[in-house]
């Protein structure tokens, strides 16, 4: 086993690495939207200056991270009747951008936390609710053990969760693989989507150290390199009835639970974009040299470049205000659930992710065009831009939120009932 401090440096591939310390401090709790911002902001300004080394590096630092969950910004979605801020989701999508702007990889590494958050306050019972409620105020991560590299979709599991034989042992046994874990290497808890003997989908959420749960460390993505999204492999693990969750209910029930996890995604995305808009307007300023045609002593000064910059800010705005849309619907669906609002939100969320998916990718181009040859050279990382917002935007496919919006609009159906939309 590789101890816990080598994520401070270069992970070897394909390792399997020991589980990380849980906090010896409570974290920080949050108690308002406003403090939440500006707490995510702090944690930002923490993260900005090591993003482009630890992206050489394909690490993450456990101090780094432990300071981000210990600052309370992991918690601020717990209801306030369990002692939360239960802070409003245009905030969330606002603290997403933050801290993806700094680094997208240290972003996306607590987007199945809070997705697993919303699912204990749609289905845990109130003993499961103030049980984990209280161990994420504590401090503690929570991973992601849900998808599958050889499922034949997204949707198809072949992890089993069975009861334990032992009638005494009030517990269940998990066996299967999982990929795209982002989260579990560096979790405290690492929640698993299983198919009980039921046939239903049931997310049960093991200690990170159990025995039989190993994660391994083989992300390769040439993008969103820290995240350490690899393998998860379980073998006869064994968990706790207090800590599995009947995780089909989100779905029989009306619940925001998609909208939610797909409003935190474009929340990143937009991130992405906002820095590499600063970063292009950075590099103009200061690096970049005007084109011969233009006759301009500045690159800033060149007419098409301004066009272009004055086109991005624009889309920028656009996106930001439908990322704000989605969160206010999201929050519209929590507080006053009904299949109509519930697809109002899905549909407002999926317009954000368009945008912000075409965002990204436009400005993380632009970002070496309007630059000039001197952006792509090494030392100043900044493909990392790119390669992040190229591998964060195939999660799912945006292709499918332009027919979902269109069926919606047009024919009045519905959206499709899932996590991705």
């Amino acid at each position: 086993m590789t101890a816990v401090t080598a994520l401070q440096k270069p992970v070897d591939p394909f390792v399997s690495v020991a589980a990380p310390d849980r906090p010896s401090q409570p974290a920080n709790i949050i108690a308002s939207d406003a403090e939440a911002i500006e707490v995510a902001h702090r944690i930002a300004a923490n993260l900005v200056d090591g993003a482009a080394d630890r992206d050489r590096g394909r690490r993450i630092s456990l101090a780094e991270l432990d300071t981000f969950s210990q600052s309370g910004l992991w918690g601020i979605t717990v209801p306030k009747s369990y002692g939360g801020a239960d802070v409003s989701f245009v905030t969330v999508a606002a603290v997403f951008k933050i801290i993806a702007a700094a680094d997208s990889s240290v972003s996306q590494i607590p987007q199945n936390h809070f997705e697993i958050v919303d699912l204990i306050r749609l289905t845990g019972s109130p003993e499961q609710q103030r049980l984990l409620f209280g161990e994420v105020l504590q401090g503690t991560r929570l991973g992601n053990a849900f998808s599958e590299f050889k499922g034949k979709n997204v949707e198809a599991f072949e992890t089993r969760i069975i009861r334990h034989p032992n009638t005494k042992d009030d517990s269940y046994i998990i066996n299967g693989e999982k990929f795209y874990s982002t989260g579990a290497l560096f979790a405290h808890l690492v929640p698993i989507v299983a198919i009980g003997e039921d046939g239903h989908v049931h997310v049960a959420i093991a200690d990170r150290s159990a025995p039989g749960l190993s994660v391994i460390d083989d992300w390769s993505a040439f993008g969103q390199r820290g995240t350490a999204s690899g393998t998860v492999r379980l073998e006869n693990v064994i968990v706790p009835a207090s800590h599995v969750l009947p995780a089909h209910l989100a779905y029989e029930q009306i619940s925001a639970i998609g909208p939610v996890s797909q409003l935190i995604h474009a929340a990143i995305d937009a991130g992405i974009a906002v820095a590499a808009i600063e970063k292009t307007i950075d590099f103009v300023r200061h690096h970049a040299r005007p084109w011969v045609d233009s006759q301009q002593a500045r690159a800033g000064d060149d007419p098409y470049t301004i066009a272009q910059i004055g086109d991005l800010k624009i889309k920028q705005h656009a996106a930001e205000a439908l990322l704000e849309r989605g969160g206010r619907a999201v929050d519209r669906a929590i507080a006053l659930p009904s299949l109509a609002e519930i697809g109002r939100a899905k549909i407002a969320v999926a317009e954000a992710k368009v945008l912000t998916t075409e965002l990204v990718i436009l400005a993380t181009n632009k970002l070496f065009e309007l630059s000039g040859t001197r952006s792509t050279l090494a030392q100043h990382n900044l493909d990392r831009y790119w390669r992040d917002a190229r591998t964060h935007t195939l999660h799912d496919p945006v292709r499918w939120k332009y027919n979902a919006v269109g069926r919606y609009y047009l024919n009045g159906i519905e959206p499709p009932i899932h996590s991705w939309i």
